[in-house]
């Protein structure tokens, strides 16, 4: 059967976006590439100035890491995979590859295969640097996303991370709104879990967009039940603005609370978006790091029955030919016949941050729009960090590689080799067995810890045989299904002085309890620093009523041993807090950080949370 074409999103289009037009200059570029053609027409730099003769790096070989099962409990592949050599210079994973890029490469007059300088450095295309482009536009539609099931499929362009992918949503599909300019029926909305990556509240608000929170569960974003998405947007009230019509969400590995959305859930969710006609933008920087091996490591801590593996594809869909890629669960992108979906990726969890390089995905027209924002500001990333990911990724060039193994002595040559497709592939595997080792080891460390013992004296000498001890539970948590982070859920509610009337007449609460909490972890012996679930709240509201009760933990960020290390210090450190029973003393860890919090003001410190949270 023919699949539809995706429908015509353009009436979500803001102002700007819809006065928009293609740039003059650009439409030249195509004719750039005839050739042999006399350039008299653009304003480029001479490529022969260029102060640059090669780019060059040594490259970690794609086997680099270890995989996890993708199906643990099954015939481990982990072994198979970490033994199957891509690289075909050396045996030895841990070797480094050199890659080249050079100045010019005559050889390779298709502009999407070639990679130099000259191009690469020069102005071009807004889409982003072609040979690059033309890999992950592959990658995407063959091997993420390959049974997108609008006629034609989808397209993608680059963008300088994810989160100027956002930026350029909001400006594509929303008109500032502004209090008391405008009326308040015209205020855009945006659909967010009650908890949510805090720089995109950072991005939406100064717009006047409305960010309207949807409860949670196990998985992510709730459809039904009361705070669910049906609720909201079925109930809406237009008095409080527009009905939404953009949904943001992280649903592989949620920023924060580590959840996954299963494919059922996703098609609940993408019908209800359907029926009120909402854009779903689904930002996924962690869609690699999902880990088969929580649900059973959980159930074995608990002494829960172990669940089966479960199958995560729909029945009778086209595989990638990745059993790793197959392996996880799909993007929205997969049941998105309307051609709603924008999906954000980025290069910043699978390379480096600092590479500012990502890219979006979503139906053609939408595409086009992009693409008039980024020839008006951005225009594309870096073209030295596009040029060294394509020559890493795609593959080496045979002239480039050749003279620069002329030109050095035999002990230092270094094997030339780029990753291509299945090592791209390899690569991501091993990043998510290395983060999946990462999270067991936390959470194990974080389970045995979850309960503080006490144990009563008897007070009559014929009870001297018996003593009575008491299980308590200081915090419960879900081992992550995915992403970086673990989401602890704090039970303030047992700590002893919960509730209790301060010196100053206030009575400790869980705001308190849990900013305390936070500070004294950072002394010593502890000296472990962790985000309150009160930074990623959608709403004040939701601050104020839960948002204390949680911390975000990293186990990404710290080395392996630290990893342990942090975790232990961690569980000390709550177990200490809890036997805390002065009021005094809570109080003087608040006075501490409200001086802290003065300094940073008259200082203008702490600006830059979004590097600190993540995403």
């Amino acid at each position: 059967m023919d699949k539809p074409e995706p429908k015509d999103m353009s009436h979500y289009y803001s102002d700007v976006t819809k006065a928009r037009i293609p740039s003059k200059m650009k439409e030249y570029y195509k004719y750039f590439l005839i050739p042999g053609i006399g350039n008299l027409a653009g304003g480029l730099p001479n490529a022969r100035f260029f102060p640059f003769d090669t780019l060059e790096a040594q490259t970690a070989k794609p086997e680099r890491w270890t995989p996890t099962p993708n199906r643990p409990g099954a015939d481990s592949i982990s072994t198979k995979l970490a033994s199957a050599s891509i690289s075909s210079s050396s045996s030895n994973p841990k070797a480094a590859s050199h890659i080249v890029v050079p100045h010019d490469d005559p050889s390779a007059p298709n502009p999407l295969k070639k990679i130099d300088l000259a191009s690469a450095l020069q102005y071009g295309q807004a889409n982003g640097y072609p040979p690059l482009l033309s890999f992950i536009r592959q990658f995407a539609r063959e091997g993420l996303h390959p049974n997108v099931p609008y006629r034609g499929g989808p397209e993608v362009i680059f963008t300088t991370g994810a989160t100027d992918g956002m930026s350029k949503s909001l400006d594509l599909f929303t008109n500032i709104w502004s209090e008391g300019k405008n009326d308040i029926r015209e205020r855009p909305g945006l659909l967010a879990e009650v908890f949510m990556y805090p720089n995109v509240l950072s991005q939406a608000l100064p717009r006047g967009v409305q960010v309207v929170p949807v409860e949670m569960d196990d998985e992510g974003m709730a459809v039904e039940g009361p705070g669910g998405l049906e609720d909201v947007l079925g109930n809406w009230d237009e008095s409080k603005g527009k009905r939404p019509h953009l949904m943001y969400t992280v649903s592989m590995g949620h920023n924060p609370t580590s959840g996954i959305l299963s494919l059922e859930r996703r098609k609940e969710i993408y019908a209800v978006c359907s029926k009120y006609d909402v854009i779903i933008i689904e930002d996924e920087p962690y869609w690699y790091l999902q880990y088969p091996s929580a649900e059973l490591e959980e159930a074995r801590a608990r002494n829960l029955p172990v669940p089966q593996s479960k199958s995560v594809s729909a029945l009778g869909w086209k595989q990638s030919g990745y059993p790793f890629l197959d392996s996880l669960v799909p993007s929205f992108l997969n049941v998105d016949t309307d051609g709603r979906v924008i999906r954000l990726d980025t290069f910043s969890k699978t390379v480096a941050p600092g590479c500012r390089v990502g890219w979006i995905t979503a139906a053609p027209k939408i595409i086009e729009r992009f693409l008039r924002v980024n020839e008006s500001g951005t225009q594309q990333p870096s073209g030295f960090v596009q040029s060294m990911l394509a020559e890493a990724i795609m593959g080496p060039q045979v002239d480039a590689s050749s003279q620069f193994a002329s030109l050095r002595f035999s002990k230092d040559k270094a094997s030339f080799g780029g990753w291509q497709m299945d090592g791209w592939v390899r690569w991501l595997s091993g990043l998510r067995g290395e983060y999946e080792r990462r999270m067991n080891r936390m959470s194990s460390i974080l389970e045995e810890g979850s309960y503080l013992l006490k144990q009563c004296t008897p007070v009559r000498e014929a009870d001297a045989d018996w003593c009575v001890i008491t299980k308590t539970q200081i915090y419960d948590f879900s081992w992550p299904r995915a992403g970086m982070f673990l989401w602890l859920h704090m039970r303030f509610e047992t700590h002893p002085l919960w509730q209790t009337p301060g010196s100053k007449g206030v009575v400790i609460n869980g705001v308190a309890l849990s900013t305390a909490l936070m500070v004294f972890l950072t002394h010593k012996p502890w000296l472990t620093l962790v985000s309150p679930g009160m930074m990623f709240s959608t709403t004040p509201e939701i601050r104020a009523e839960r948002g204390w009760a949680y911390f975000r933990l990293c186990f990404a960020a710290e080395s392996e041993p630290n990893v342990d290390a942090c975790s232990a210090r961690f569980v000390q450190g709550v177990h200490r807090f809890w036997r805390i029973k002065k009021v005094e003393e809570l109080e003087a860890i608040l006075d501490e950080f409200n001086s802290m919090q003065n300094a940073a003001v008259e200082t203008e410190g702490l600006t830059d949370l979004g590097a600190f949270c993540g995403c």
